[in-house]
């Protein structure tokens, strides 16, 4: 990937599906290794969505378009 397609794609703004996904893989890996169980589930999955939000939001901030 050429330096100018890395600085085009990293002025798209993160979409609220994007964020869902990458909560959503998270989340199934950390299932899979059995750190979120059903009883656990909400909270892990609040978490990871609110730090994976954060994240987003601060890349965009700092690349602004």
């Amino acid at each position: 990937m050429s330096e100018q397609q890395k600085k085009q794609s990293s002025h798209r703004p993160v979409t609220d599906e994007a964020i869902l996904k990458v909560t959503k893989e998270i989340v199934v890996k950390f299932i899979e290794i059995g750190r979120v169980t059903p009883g656990n589930f909400e909270e892990h999955y609040e978490r990871v969505f609110n730090a994976v939000r954060k994240s987003a939001k601060e890349l965009c901030d700092d690349n602004p378009a």
